[in-house]
């Protein structure tokens, strides 16, 4: 699913992927729009991970499912981060339940995140991490 027609940045843009398995929250494009990316849009972090070997992401909203039928890992985020830590430069969102901090604390003993959001996910935080990550970016 892409959700933008055209996936290639302009100079000032920045390019956001968005990975959206379970949803249950307001579609959050036009808020990526305003904060100046431009999208690409996937249902399960096996198809982002194929997405990434096409392009290069500045930015990945990416929910956090904890999956307890998982012998070695607590989400397929980590095969996510596994694949991200080659490029340093991309800064990973995170959506997460507040009763799964404690597996999130776990995920991020291991990587680094970004931002970690709990639902229900405030606007103006999602923003101020999108523009921190812009200027993260542009440093």
């Amino acid at each position: 699913m892409n959700i933008s027609a055209d996936a290639t940045p302009s100079a000032s843009s920045g390019l956001l992927l968005s990975i959206i398995e379970l949803g249950g929250y307001p579609n959050f494009v036009p808020l990526y729009e305003q904060s100046g990316y431009r999208v690409i849009g996937e249902r399960s972090v096996r198809k982002a991970i194929s997405q990434l070997k096409k392009i290069s992401a500045d930015v990945i909203v990416a929910e956090f499912n904890f999956q307890s039928d998982f012998r070695d890992r607590t989400s397929s985020l980590e095969s996510l981060l596994a694949v991200i830590q080659k490029t340093p430069a991309t800064k990973l969102i995170v959506f997460y339940e507040r009763d799964q901090a404690h597996q999130l604390d776990k995920l991020r003993a291991r990587f680094t995140l970004f931002e970690a959001l709990a639902y229900p996910i405030e606007e103006n935080r999602l923003t101020a991490a999108l523009l921190r990550a812009r200027g993260a970016r542009e440093d």
